[in-house]
């Protein structure tokens, strides 16, 4: 072999490269240096051209830096019910940082540290453990890569695919599968054409493909019978080749990332740096002249909703949950994040304007898209990167109100309760009907002074099923003896689910007639039946500017103040309300009243939306239950379709997400077909299994019931809420 002689533990960074090669890479280094600078500059002057985002994005900026440091180092966003590619994507990410790192050292060393102190401290221990590191990281990086080309091509995960799916992403892939192996096929043909120094063991991967190319024998220039002059392929110029072919694809793939799918390194942490937490739980509110709050075309769109689209990296992670498109909806959430997208890349590069949102096929989104939506934040809980869909979404359905081209269910709906306060359609005056059949009078919190200010909602106080829900409750309240009243006929819709589909100025209506009722009650607590209420009173509510809209004459209040600005007033859900009494023993419940084998269904609106996993579970064990919990339970719990105006619309979808769901209680839980009762704590939830029980032939296998029912029949007073103990 060839040794080469070494005073120092160290190597040489250009070995092998004549000076004209070295003025050439430069020459390449600063043009791709340039190229990916302009590819950014146009990226990020792009969102400047957006409009306003109405909620604070780069307020306390190193403290959202730090937090998304965190996110994106820990890789905890794709880890989240995916080991897989959880494991895949923290080898990519971490091997990929490192040999940045590795590289940024070198540039240090060589064009910082030597000029100034006149000696280099890449050398020695340094080195060694350098060289290590370097080997151990990229040959992780080698690893997620092939997991993930196993994971494309191989078992084709149909997540990865879609109409979106471009050559892009094979480039993507390609490219740096090339850069991992193409540097190590590097360094091994340095190491071997260096004569196999053996502090070099340490690059462990390099030096084992060096000794794999002394086994095959590759020539090496100063051996005996190998000459230049031969034709034969030798060490020397191949590693010469390698090394021109590596920096090459390297040039090409940084001067390609602003280009491309590559750009999500950068647009991915700026999204999770700018996201709002409350993201989903609150929507921007529409000003009172209207001005651009819709998506009349893509300029309406805020900085923060384009950098959405480019943050997007086509995993489908959103897909993959969404309820409506495993019910056939005609939803995608990754595709409409990314036929905006294009849409807007396609005026830039000169195309014609079409309609953002319109029926028949002519616009970039089709209206029975965003009909399906139902607003349970699946995906933006599902999405690694904090794209927040529901915000594109919530703009695209007031279009379609301001459009006029609203489902005519949804019409009714909205005239129902533009006319008489709640979707019904029913008469205010019948709100409190429901509570006739109590063995008590219910308190009229505008006349009394109450601890809890109970809202009932449009279901519990109209619907059949749900009323005998209302009377279960105010029966535990009524037996744990606490203080509580309803507002009668001065209740109406809490607005939520009205808001989603896209009725803004009708939603700022009924807040502002609750807020100035409340504001005559004399009260400690709002307590919430349905968490659709809990969550818009608790979130949305406080951000209303009423005083933008108090002296609009169409607008049936005067109230002029923010509401609840400093949390003032607590808002509970029910369930957290019952389960403070049950823990202060305000009721006679020991844990052992009931025998029945039950599973438990999450909420959208207050497991998602408001983290709130553990007072229903807890009111459940309270009474005995054996409780057996979903393989989609928590945060990933499947939703009802009732949300975002389903409740109210027809669908023509296989299977009805109520019917996967219960098909799920029933056979994909550990206690199986065992399972006797199928527990909610939503009124939207319990009318919409109730429908899945009859279209999906469960009605002789599984009971729905809520949570409060389960109370009233563990501390017997059945008879006093006008139950039967059997219902049907």
């Amino acid at each position: 072999m060839n040794v080469v002689a070494q005073a120092d533990v160290s190597r040489e960074t250009y070995w092998g490269i004549s000076s004209t090669g070295f003025a050439v890479f430069y020459l390449l280094a600063a043009i791709t240096i340039a190229v990916f600078l302009y590819g950014v500059y146009r990226r990020f002057s792009r969102y400047t051209e957006g409009d306003d985002d109405p909620f604070a994005r780069v307020n306390d900026l190193p403290a959202r830096v730090l937090s998304a440091a965190k996110i994106a180092l820990s890789n905890e966003k794709q880890f989240n019910r995916d080991l897989y590619g959880g494991l895949m994507h923290a080898f990519i990410f971490w091997g990929f940082l490192t040999l940045f790192i590795a590289t940024s050292i070198l540039a240090i060393d060589g064009y910082v540290y030597e000029p100034i102190v006149q000696g280099n401290f890449w050398e020695g221990d340094f080195y060694l453990a350098y060289q290590f590191m370097v080997d151990a990281m990229g040959l992780l990086f080698v690893v997620g890569i092939g997991m993930a080309m196993y994971r494309r091509y191989w078992v084709r995960n149909e997540r990865l695919w879609g109409r979106h799916t471009s050559s892009e992403d094979d480039i993507f892939i390609w490219t740096l599968f090339g850069l991992g192996v193409g540097g190590f096929i590097l360094q091994g043909l340095r190491i071997y054409a260096t004569g196999m120094p053996e502090h070099e063991v340490v690059s462990f991967v390099g030096y084992g493909l060096g000794l794999l190319f002394g086994a095959i024998g590759l020539p090496l220039a100063g051996e005996p019978g190998v000459s230049t002059a031969s034709g034969l392929v030798t060490a020397e110029n191949l590693h010469w080749l390698s090394w021109w072919s590596h920096s090459l694809l390297a040039f090409f793939f940084i001067a390609w990332i602003p280009y491309a799918k590559p750009f999500h390194m950068l647009s991915s942490f700026a999204n999770v740096v700018t996201r709002d937490e409350k993201a989903g739980q609150r929507l921007p509110n529409v000003p009172a002249d209207l001005d651009a709050t819709n998506a009349d075309s893509i300029d309406d769109f805020t900085w923060k909703e384009l950098l959405d689209q480019d943050a997007c990296t086509k995993c489908g992670r959103c897909s993959s949950v969404c309820p409506a498109k495993a019910s056939d909806r005609p939803l995608d959430p990754r595709n409409v994040i990314l036929d905006l997208k294009k849409y807007r890349e396609s005026l830039e590069a000169g195309a014609d304007e079409q309609p953002i949102i319109a029926h028949g096929g002519t616009s970039v989104i089709d209206t029975e898209t965003m009909e399906s939506c139902m607003a349970c934040m699946a995906c933006m809980d599902a999405c690694p990167v904090e794209i927040e869909h529901l915000q594109s979404f919530t703009r695209l359905n007031r279009q379609l109100t301001d459009q006029g081209d609203v489902d005519s269910s949804m019409q009714d709906v909205f005239q129902n309760v533009m006319q008489n306060g709640n979707t019904f359609g029913d008469s205010a005056r019948n709100r409190g009907d429901w509570s006739e059949d109590l063995g008590f009078d219910l308190t009229d919190a505008r006349e009394e002074e109450v601890e809890y200010l109970w809202y009932v909602g449009d279901y519990p106080s109209y619907d059949e099923r749900n009323k005998r829900v209302a009377r279960s409750l105010a029966t535990i309240l009524q037996e744990a003896d606490v203080s509580f009243g309803i507002l009668f006929e001065d209740e109406k819709s809490d607005g939520n689910d009205i808001r989603r589909v896209g009725e803004e100025l009708l939603y700022v209506e009924l807040a502002g007639h609750h807020v100035e009722t409340w504001d005559e009650c004399e009260f400690e607590k709002i307590v919430c039946t349905d968490p659709h209420s809990y969550n818009t009173f608790t979130n949305e509510y406080p951000e209303v500017n009423f005083d933008e809209h108090a002296d609009d004459e169409l607008m049936p209040f005067d109230y002029d103040e923010q509401w609840n600005a400093d949390g003032e007033v607590d808002v509970l859900h029910w369930t957290q309300a019952v389960e403070e009494l049950v823990t202060d023993g305000a009721l006679d419940l020991h844990g052992t009243e009931l025998e029945y084998t039950v599973t438990y269904h999450d909420p959208c609106h207050l497991g998602r939306y408001n983290d709130e996993y553990e007072a229903p579970r807890d009111l459940i064990e309270a009474t005995g239950c054996d409780l057996q919990e979903m393989p989609r339970n928590r945060a990933d719990s499947f939703c009802c379709g009732g949300g975002g105006g389903g409740l109210w619309m027809d669908f023509e979808e296989e299977p009805k997400p109520s019917e996967e769901r219960l098909r799920e209680a029933l056979e994909d839980t550990s206690a199986g077909s065992a399972v006797e009762k199928f527990v909610v704590a939503c009124p939207m939830c319990m009318t919409m299994y109730e429908d899945g029980r009859k279209t999906g032939d469960f009605e002789d296998e599984i009971e729905i019931v809520d949570i409060a029912e389960l109370i009233v029949e563990a501390i017997g007073q059945e008879e006093t809420a006008g139950l039967e103990v059997a219902a049907n």
